[in-house]
């Protein structure tokens, strides 16, 4: 596996995206303690970020339900001994929950001590060319936490085209998202141009890591990215399995909102479903 160099800033917090693939042929115990050794072999982020269900595989669509978890399960108990040992914090991507009748694609966010200090529900679940919508509850809920990167809030994958979600994500305080993703290399460019065009929108730092490698007859798009809340790219993996980190500067986005004040010039709330429909006024 490449491993870049971190980009150097000063007061600064350190964020690691893990690209990493799910091979159909690697059981999920063993990815899990794959993916705990990789991480474990680069410690010194504050922050670290994963893809969309890596652990089952996004596309593992007939067993989701035989790899469904719950928040106690091997995913979280994994990657909450990894925090608790390396002190830091990790976003685990997403697992597939179970909560008793129903499975949701969930993303978790846990702190240094390990424990779960956010958890969302994928709103928009799948249904192109996908079993996602069929198989998964969609999540009702959006929360902002405070963490290394400041008030955050986590999407995934298929909530990164829908802007009436991130204007909520930004009116609620949120000053970075984390998107973790299974997004096909087929429309690659879509998730470059969405990801750069959110946090130019919302001024605030996008965390967006994507799976990579082949699931079925699907190729991953990989092209994981920290994007700046002017949209400048800070680092960026390839399409293969890469680690990469980077040091995200703490006033970045009190700066560029004070600079450029396009959140402060945003009507709220409803002001933009008030507006007039008349043409001639």
């Amino acid at each position: 596996m490449h491993v870049t160099e971190p980009h150097i800033a000063p007061a600064h917090t350190r964020v690691a995206l893990v690209q990493v693939a799910s091979p159909v042929d690697e059981t999920q115990s063993n990815r899990i303690a794959r993916v705990v050794n990789l991480i474990r072999s680069h410690a010194g982020a504050e922050l670290y970020v994963l893809p969309e269900l890596w652990s089952p595989g996004y596309f593992a669509f007939e067993q989701y339900a035989d790899r469904a978890e719950s928040l106690a399960g091997p995913t979280v108990t994994a990657m909450s001994e990894l925090a608790r040992e390396l002190g830091s914090w990790i976003h685990l991507g997403s697992i597939v929950e179970r909560r008793g009748d129903q499975l949701f694609n969930t993303a978790v966010l846990l702190d240094p001590t390990g424990t779960v200090a956010q958890v969302y529900r994928k709103i928009h679940v799948f249904g192109y060319q996908s079993l996602e919508s069929k198989l998964l509850t969609p999540g009702e809920s959006l929360s902002v936490v405070d963490s290394p990167v400041g008030p955050v809030a986590s999407t995934t994958c298929y909530d990164l085209r829908f802007p009436g979600l991130w204007q909520q994500i930004s009116e609620r305080g949120a000053e970075a998202v984390v998107i973790p993703a299974a997004w096909p290399a087929a429309r690659r460019e879509h998730w470059r141009v969405l990801t750069q065009a959110r946090a130019i929108e919302h001024q605030l730092w996008v965390l967006a890591c994507n799976a990579c490698g082949t699931q079925g007859e699907v190729q991953l798009g990989g092209y994981s990215r920290i994007v700046d809340p002017s949209g400048t790219i800070i680092a960026e993996c390839g399409s293969e399995e890469q680690f990469i980190m980077a040091d995200l500067p703490r006033d970045a986005v009190t700066l560029t909102r004070a600079e450029f004040p396009v959140i402060a010039d945003r009507l709220e709330g409803a002001g933009y479903v008030g507006l007039s429909s008349n043409p001639l006024l």
